[in-house]
């Protein structure tokens, strides 16, 4: 997508690319209406933005506010994290056709672009309003407002899918997670980070508080995480008592709010274990697992990280289409 005034142009490639996520069949854009439209079945699509739609925000709309209200992207730190998340090089990006399964604001549709990648992004919210923005001095990214259960693209037409921190907001991460995989190509790649399932009486705390959290108003809950925000920059108890009640304790003052928001406030939230994600990916036809070690090092850290102590951690496998 190139901007133009304030709206964008759709790019031929994606155009060509799109289906009615209902059916797989072609859309024609109609560009007087905005409209994307399926000439078989009468359905149509509207394009806002610049931006094709083909779903609401529904029960993910907290996802819609914080990634459009806090800037959170850190050029040097994403790139890290994306290479540790995915299992990939950026030098092994040029060329490949992309699919940012749950794209967010864009961080990481970005980071695959400027390496050469040729990126679409998907995400259930508007957060793909920020990611325009972010992406918006780079030619090949495109952008679809969709349900990742459901995409809008034809199976198999990925050279290289990922997803990071974003399947176990759904109601059903397993099907989420067939859904996407059907996307990658044979002999292509697929790379997916999940919350990772903590200690017994972590997961009692944790769930305990967010029978409260989701019931509160946004902007209650927010100054809530603000005080998270606040606890998660104090030495000692930003690495001691987050370990009893999740605040995130990133360097940067917006990354800790939105990071607790992030926590807090999704209506469903699941934690998977590393021999669960291994036997979808099995099952989905994929070879070749790599069971990807968390970014951070330390010999403390990881041992907290093995015995499952560390809340908002995840579990990291890529994977090979099997051809």
């Amino acid at each position: 997508m190139k901007e133009t005034s304030q709206e964008s142009i759709l790019s031929l490639e994606l155009l060509e690319a799109l289906r009615n996520p209902e059916n797989g069949f072609p859309l024609e854009y109609e560009a007087g209406q905005n409209l994307l439209i399926d000439r078989q079945s009468s359905r149509s699509f509207p394009v806002l933005k610049g931006i094709p739609r083909f779903v609401e925000q529904e029960h993910l709309s907290s996802f819609g506010l914080q990634w459009n209200k806090y800037e959170v992207a850190h050029p040097d730190e994403d790139r890290a994290t994306f290479s540790a998340k995915t299992g990939f090089e950026l030098s092994e990006l040029q060329g490949l056709k992309i699919l940012d399964a749950g794209c967010g604001g864009g961080r990481y549709s970005k980071v695959a672009a400027e390496a050469g990648g040729l990126v679409s992004g998907a995400d259930h919210t508007t957060a793909v309003e920020k990611a325009l923005k972010l992406c918006s001095h780079l030619e090949h990214v495109s952008l679809v407002q969709a349900d990742l259960k459901h995409l809008p693209f034809p199976p198999q037409s990925f050279d290289f899918v990922f997803s990071i921190g974003v399947m176990h907001h759904d109601k059903d991460t397993r099907a989420v997670f067939d859904a996407v995989a059907r996307m990658v190509k044979p002999g292509g790649r697929y790379s997916v980070w999940l919350y990772r399932k903590n200690q017994w009486w972590q997961e009692i705390i944790n769930s305990a508080l967010r029978r409260i959290t989701t019931r509160m108003a946004p902007e209650k809950l927010e100054t809530w995480c603000r005080v998270g925000a606040w606890l998660g920059g104090i030495p000692v108890i930003n690495k001691t008592l987050n370990k009893v009640i999740n605040f995130s304790n990133h360097p940067n003052w917006e990354n800790r709010v939105c990071d607790t928001f992030d926590w807090y406030a999704p209506a469903y939230q699941y934690h998977h274990t590393t021999e669960e994600l291994k036997s979808w990916f099995e099952q989905a036809g994929f070879e070749n697992l790599k069971i990807l070690p968390p970014e951070k090092t330390g010999s403390f850290y990881r041992w907290c990280y093995e015995h499952n102590l560390l809340i908002g951690s995840g579990v990291n496998i890529q994977g090979t289409k099997s051809s």
